[in-house]
């Protein structure tokens, strides 16, 4: 049977990989999940493996060298898919120090751990095992509003805000071991992924949560800063071919092919909630284009992403197969099928659920 450990899978690309291994491989394989709960992680998202006998899950921080290193000695792990980080731009901008301590800090931690546990006494590596480090296009910078111009495995990053900086020296220090040690890594570098469980301070699940109860729908600058949105379960998908087929020591990006304005975004979401909710339901009086409110721009805000998976196509097969006006309506109709997992979350209340059971470990 063969073991991932993942990092901060009660997050909410984590969580969604977890779930989609567990769908696809079921018993063949197991989980150790390795999570901080720090806000973004909520082991709600994961109630349905929760007491499964081939899904484990470990409190501890990444940053904590010798809680990763006891987890790799007391487990023969075999992939290490490592989705554990600071991922909000905002939040970057206010605190820096946080993203540098746990995307930096902590990869370099996980790096070590793995390499210290798999290195022969040659200075190989056990056959079979790999370490797959998950970042983001943000690492690249801007594109111009041209039609022609995309991010490539080839191009120069160029981060703009603490959040991307700080992922971008992650994805340094992955490359730095692959080819310093040849340790056994791949990176992928997505783009903005959207779906169930999403903390509600990215944009699809604010928008949604405010419009359905007729709050301000804040849209930066003029909206018309473009973003290439991923169905999360097809960047699963992406992230397990990568680790299966992939060549070693090779970055790879998942991209969408569903480069959208920010204010279309809204507007299909306005427009798809309207045609879902039912008549009579309160909610649809509510859900009106007279939320939109412009405010003031992020700082170092880059105006366009778009990623070409042309290599991770050619290499391994790999193609988004979600469209985001079906994307969009099955990430609505699961929040409107777990409303009290965003009540949870909105309140806080999901903060509370099992802390007596890890306050003392």
């Amino acid at each position: 049977m063969r073991t991932y450990l993942v990092t901060g899978g009660a997050g909410f690309i984590g969580s969604n990989y977890i779930h989609y291994m567990f769908k696809k491989y079921d018993n063949e394989i197991r989980i150790i999940n390795v999570d901080k709960l720090t806000y973004a992680g909520n082991l709600e998202n994961l109630k349905d493996v929760e007491n499964r006998d081939n899904y484990t899950f470990v409190k501890a921080d990444i940053c904590d060298k010798e809680a990763i290193r006891k987890v790799f000695a007391e487990n023969d792990i075999d992939r290490v898919v490592h989705f554990a980080a600071e991922s909000h731009v905002d939040r970057s901008i206010k605190n820096p120090e946080v993203f540098v301590q746990t995307n930096v800090l902590g990869t370099a931690v996980m790096l070590n751990c793995a390499k210290e546990a798999w290195e022969l006494p040659d200075g190989t590596f056990k056959e079979g095992k790999k370490f797959l480090h998950v970042s983001t296009d943000e690492v690249y910078g801007s594109l111009p509003d041209d039609d022609n111009a995309f991010f490539y495995e080839t191009s120069p990053y160029d981060p703009h805000s603490p959040y991307s900086a700080s992922k971008a020296s992650s994805d340094m220090l992955v490359k730095a071991y692959m080819d310093t040690y040849k340790f056994p890594a791949n990176i992928t570098n997505c783009s903005n992924n959207y779906g169930p469980y999403q903390f509600p301070e990215k944009l699809i699940p604010l928008i949604i949560n405010n419009a359905l109860q007729g709050k301000d729908l804040p849209v930066y600058g003029d909206g018309k800063n473009v973003r290439d949105w991923l169905y999360v379960e097809d960047h699963a998908k992406g992230i397990d071919m990568v680790q299966e087929q992939g060549k070693l020591f090779e970055t790879y990006n998942i991209g969408g092919h569903n480069e959208k304005q920010n204010i279309q975004i809204i507007h299909i979401i306005l427009d798809t909630l309207q045609e879902m909710l039912p008549e009579g339901d309160p909610r649809k009086e509510l859900v009106s284009e007279k939320l939109i409110k412009y405010v003031t721009d992020r700082k170092g805000h880059d105006r366009r992403y778009a990623i070409a998976p042309d290599k991770i196509k050619a290499d391994i097969g790999w193609y988004p197969e979600t469209c985001f006006e079906e994307g969009i309506k099955k990430t609505i109709a699961w929040f409107f099928e777990n409303e009290e997992w965003m009540k949870n979350v909105t309140s806080g209340d999901y903060q509370k659920y099992y802390t007596d059971m890890y306050s003392n470990k």
